[in-house]
């Protein structure tokens, strides 16, 4: 089950903020109304330890509210920094390897591509424009999740993959064999190789299945604009746009920075391993 933590972190704010705010004007009136007939009338002739507990009981907040209260600052903030500032995401698939490793947990620039608000994901501000070569974060066409893969085409490109290469308006992008690999599949493990790609200046790995390649009915795209072309580095074992199709901007949720904690599947206790920038 995939769960909108920031919906249920601004479901969570707005419910402890209605019930501050609807306490602060109705019922504080009532406590403060009962303390004063209590002093006018009431407390006459009662010694001042009694007055003093009469006083604290009829001020005291109901617990619910006491516990908004507490709450409120403490959720606004989680929901300021996640929303505006960084993300944690855990990468829940080998589409990324051997960039990206199943229970790496990851640290997602939410302000790098533009602030947008929590939840409906409107950009309110520009800040900068993904640029290829780097991995993203974004909601897909076709599902509504999380994915993260690397941004390979811009709008207005041509992307061509063809024969386990990758062209970018006409021109072949570097790829320099690194060493002979074996590649885990639904289907087992395979023999693979082992590759370092330069895409805009950023080197990273990238591995492929040696031999028959999963087939795909397209080899060329035009990127429309407002769109991007996304591709796992894990070229013959990652579902990306050359299935589903480009992302929209409106999509996009940020650019992941950093590896900050890894837990291997199962019962494992997490280790920092794998702390590392994500380049």
């Amino acid at each position: 089950m995939n769960v909108d933590f920031s919906a249920v972190l601004l479901s969570l704010v707005a419910f402890c903020g209605l019930l501050w705010l609807l306490d602060s004007l109705l019922a504080k009136k009532s406590r403060v109304q009962a303390v004063e007939d209590f002093k006018a009338g009431q407390g006459k002739g009662k010694s001042e330890e009694d007055i003093s507990a009469a006083i604290a009981d009829l001020s005291r907040e109901p617990l619910v509210i006491e516990y908004a209260k507490s709450f409120f600052p403490v959720l606004l903030l989680v929901l300021a920094l996640r929303s505006f500032l960084i993300e944690p995401f855990q990468i829940p698939t080998g589409s990324m390897i051997p960039t990206l490793e199943v229970g790496d947990f990851i640290l997602v620039n939410k302000y790098a591509y533009g602030v947008r608000l929590p939840v409906i994901g409107t950009k309110i501000m520009d800040v900068d424009e993904p640029q290829r070569g780097e991995v993203m974060v974004f909601f897909p066409p076709h599902e509504d999740k999380y994915y993260i893969k690397r941004v390979i085409g811009l709008p207005g490109d041509t992307i061509r993959y063809e024969n386990k290469r990758l062209y970018v308006n006409g021109d072949l992008i570097s790829e320099e064999y690194e060493e002979d690999i074996v590649v885990e599949t639904s289907i087992g493990d395979l023999p693979g190789t082992l590759h370092t790609e330069t895409i805009n200046g950023i080197e990273h790995a990238t591995q492929h299945i040696t031999g028959v390649a999963r087939q795909r009915a397209r080899t060329t795209w035009v990127i429309p604009a407002g769109n991007y072309f996304m591709m796992g580095d894990n070229r013959d074992n990652s579902a990306d746009s050359r299935e589903w199709g480009t992302v929209p901007e409106k999509d996009i949720v940020g650019k992941a920075i950093a590896v900050w904690l890894h837990k291997e599947p199962g019962l494992h206790l997490p280790n920092f391993s794998r702390n590392q920038a994500i380049r």
